[in-house]
């Protein structure tokens, strides 16, 4: 067995403790407040369901989630090593343990339980909110911590600017292709730039003859360059067009003839 596995068991079984005497203190502390037995094991079964939850909620993230997360044992020459490990995650166990031996000689049980129950909390306590705490400070300040974290932060900060370079590299590459393109297409759709123009001035009873011609067109710019180049094709001859006849706003017959052309698709009416 390895010692994360050990350390997780065992941190398992502390916090089983540890609610253990959660709720033995809150139970009897009800009692001796005159609580009768049926109320409070009444509030108990309503909150056994929360405490369920948030326990559920704690193990997913000791075996999912933060329980995978590594120390880095430059940074934390103490906290990382196993053997403060093992003291921080048996704290509530070693409370017991203490709980119990100052209370050797008490032969009443009931006040055995809440010393047991109560070394469990203070030693937990001391542990988890005092000693972790300050322990974390003092590897914090030390000089090798300190100058290990500022190393790694300029590396995490150095490769975050070089992922940044590459997107930014990838992007202009990716445009100056994008215009090299359409520049060539360019060159090669000027004639039928200059023809599919021409058709959006025809008279109206020459259409049908027209959009057989510039379904034609239409399916050489599929064939050349997909639906980008179709739409480079249409925005040409209406410029075109509108040059041609600045007074007279041209009628966008392309749109409509091509629909079905690859993924030429007619706009919506609405």
């Amino acid at each position: 067995m390895s010692v994360r596995r050990l350390l997780k068991r065992m941190h398992l079984a502390s916090m089983t403790w540890f609610m253990l005497c959660v709720g033995y203190i809150v139970v009897r502390a009800l009692h001796e407040a005159g609580f009768k037995w049926w109320l409070i094991f009444t509030l108990s079964g309503h909150s056994a369901l929360v405490v369920f939850l948030l326990v559920s909620l704690y193990l997913f993230a000791l075996f999912r989630g933060v329980g995978s997360t590594q120390y880095i044992a430059q940074e934390h020459p103490l906290t990382s090593t196993h053997y403060y490990m093992g003291l921080y995650v048996a704290a509530p166990l070693l409370g017991g343990l203490a709980g119990v031996l100052g209370m050797l000689g008490v032969t009443d049980p009931g006040r055995f339980l809440v010393g047991v129950a109560l070394g469990t909390l203070g030693t937990t306590f001391i542990v988890w909110v005092v000693v972790d705490p300050v322990a974390g400070l003092v590897e914090m300040l030390l000089p090798e911590s300190r100058k290990h974290r500022a190393e790694r932060l300029a590396r995490i900060e150095a490769e975050r600017r070089a992922r940044h370079e590459r997107r930014e590299r990838l992007l202009a590459e990716a445009f100056a292709r994008e215009a090299q393109q359409q520049q060539q297409w360019q060159e090669r759709l000027q004639p039928h730039a200059e023809r599919l123009a021409t058709l959006l001035t025809i008279d109206v009873t020459s259409l049908p003859k027209a959009e057989k011609e510039a379904v034609d067109i239409g399916a050489t710019a599929w064939r050349l360059g997909g639906l980008t180049c179709m739409r480079q094709l249409r925005d040409m001859a209406i410029e075109i067009s509108k040059r041609s006849r600045s007074e007279v706003r041209p009628v966008d017959y392309v749109s409509y003839w091509w629909d079905g052309i690859g993924d030429w698709r007619r706009p919506s009416l609405g």
